[in-house]
C-alpha cells in the first residue's frame, strides 16, 4: 500500500484514487472533516449527499435497511463494478454523507488499490475527482492542476472507462434506473428476472 496516500487518508485529508470509471476524491466517510474536505475541495454544495464507497456486501447491509431479497444476486453479478445502488440508510449512516436524506448510495470500486484502502479505512466518500460542474476527471495530471497540488494521488488513466456508473435506485417497491451508464436494464434483468422495474406490469 501506498504509504503517502494511506497516512493523507489516515490524517483526514482527501486523496485522488481511480475506480473503473472516472478518479473519484476520496476521503474517510465516518470522519467528517474529512467529509468536509472532500465538499471545500470540489466546491459541492453541502445538501449534495455523498455516496459510500464499500468493499463487501456485509459493508452496504451494514449502512442500509429494508434491503431487497436479491441484493445478494445483484452484488454477486455486478461488484465490484460500475454500479451505484440507493437504498435506504440506517442510522449508522452520518448525516454529513447523505445530507441528513432517508436514502443513501453505495459504490464498490474494482480497482484493486482503492478497494485494498477502503478495506483498510472502512467506508470512504468518493464523488468525482473534478470542480463541481466541471467534466468528471479522467487525466491524472489535469486533476492536479485542477486542485492546484492540493491533493496527492494514484495514477492509473488507462484503467478507466471514462463511462459513468449506472445508478439502480432499490429504495422503493420497484426498482429504477436513475442514471443510465455502463450497466443496463437489460443486463440486470437477464441476471436478476424476478426485479420489478417502476412503471412494468407485474
Amino acid at each position: 500500500m501506498d504509504e503517502r496516500i494511506a497516512k493523507r487518508l489516515e490524517a483526514g485529508e482527501a486523496v485522488v484514487l481511480p475506480t473503473e470509471t472516472v478518479y473519484g476524491l476520496f476521503g474517510r466517510a465516518l470522519n467528517e472533516q474529512a467529509v468536509r474536505n472532500v465538499y471545500q475541495l470540489k466546491q459541492r454544495p453541502l445538501d449534495k449527499a455523498m455516496n459510500l464507497n464499500v468493499a463487501s456486501l456485509e459493508d452496504i447491509l451494514a449502512f442500509s435497511k429494508d434491503q431487497p431479497a436479491y441484493l445478494a444476486d445483484l452484488f454477486q453479478n455486478f461488484l465490484p463494478g460500475p454500479l451505484t445502488i440507493i437504498l435506504q440508510a440506517n442510522e449508522q449512516v452520518p448525516h454529513w454523507v447523505n445530507s441528513g436524506m432517508k436514502t443513501v448510495g453505495f459504490r464498490v470500486p474494482s480497482h484493486p488499490v482503492t478497494r485494498d484502502l477502503i478495506q483498510t479505512f472502512g467506508p470512504l466518500i468518493g464523488p468525482s475527482a473534478n470542480i463541481t460542474g466541471r467534466t468528471s476527471g479522467v487525466l491524472f495530471d489535469q486533476i492536479m492542476q485542477d486542485f492546484h497540488g492540493e491533493v496527492v494521488g494514484v495514477k492509473d488513466d488507462d484503467f478507466l472507462t471514462g463511462q459513468d456508473s449506472t445508478i439502480l435506485d432499490l429504495s422503493g417497491e420497484e426498482a429504477q434506473i436513475l442514471r443510465q451508464g455502463a450497466i443496463t436494464r437489460e443486463d440486470i434483468l437477464a441476471q436478476l428476472p424476478e426485479l420489478k422495474f417502476k412503471g412494468e406490469n407485474a
